[in-house]
């Protein structure tokens, strides 16, 4: 999910200066003349990765069309503070009403990619790949895990129509892990995988017994990982889950899963700091 669409986008874009904007803006539209021309750039105030300058781009256009909007750092690019992402320049009334969306998306988006560049480079030299969750800001997801993805993460399913993961409470609701797949298995699309949540190696057993594509060991020691990892014998994928972060992310990592994931790269994510200059 790195490269986005503007059908994908623009709702986005809508809402967001739809609730900017209100019924009017009083400061731009009294203090600020009709054709007055102007030329901005947005630079980062810190060193940062940069992800969504095509959606703030995008903002711009979509406030107006005529507006000469040029970028000048692509996304994946790690930017020192003080340096040019994007150039703007046409009517100085349409600036000042993208300016705040713009810089919210872009801030968002690259503060994300920040992070989980951080923990991407703490897994270099090992076999295992980082996903981002399905935790995200509602409304904002496709833009959230676009950001992982720069960031150099892997997308986990999008929605719950795109993947299957057996949780403890599907668990508990449907009887037991090889009762709840036994139903998968008659009903489910042969194209979609089977994730088992697990917490301890008896409900690893029963998910490998059960059928299982990937068994997820969640919140579990990583002595316990150790003897998951052994006990599964790449009879299936496995994903560690529950409490990483940047410290013990290369220690889980060294217990032999395939995967971590983790909803720390956009919740634990701050904004970057970025800023819309006016050239005087």
């Amino acid at each position: 999910m790195h490269e986005l669409h503007s059908i994908q986008i623009e709702p986005i874009i809508q809402k967001a200066l739809e609730e900017d904007w209100g019924y009017g803006d009083w400061t731009t539209d009294l203090c600020v003349e009709a054709n007055r021309p102007a030329r901005a750039r947005i630079i980062c105030k810190e060193a940062t990765l940069i992800a969504g300058v095509d959606v703030a781009a995008a903002v711009f256009h979509k406030v107006d069309p005529q507006l000469n909007v040029q970028i000048k750092a692509s996304n994946g690019t790690a930017a020192e503070n003080r340096t040019e992402l994007l150039s703007i320049e046409g009517r100085a009334r349409s600036i000042l009403k993208a300016e705040r969306v713009a810089l919210n998306l872009m801030a968002r988006m690259c503060g994300i990619a920040t992070l989980t560049r951080e923990l991407v480079k703490a897994l270099d030299g090992t076999r295992t790949q980082l996903l981002d969750t399905r935790k995200t800001t509602p409304g904002l997801r496709i833009l959230e895990k676009s950001a992982t993805v720069i960031g150099g993460a892997r997308n986990h399913r999008f929605g719950l129509c795109d993947g299957v993961i057996v949780k403890e409470n599907h668990i508990r609701a449907a009887g037991g892990i090889t009762a709840a797949l036994g139903r998968l298995h008659e009903s489910l699309p042969p194209t979609l995988k089977i994730e088992v949540e697990t917490t301890n190696l008896d409900e690893v057993k029963e998910a490998l017994s059960a059928g299982a594509d990937i068994i997820m060991l969640d919140n579990m020691s990583v002595g316990m990982m150790k003897e998951a990892v052994s006990l599964i014998n790449g009879k299936a994928l496995v994903e560690a889950s529950g409490n990483v972060r940047l410290h013990n992310i290369r220690e889980i990592a060294e217990t032999g899963v395939d995967f971590i994931s983790t909803s720390s790269v956009i919740t634990g994510a701050r904004w970057s700091d970025l800023s819309l200059l006016f050239d005087v």
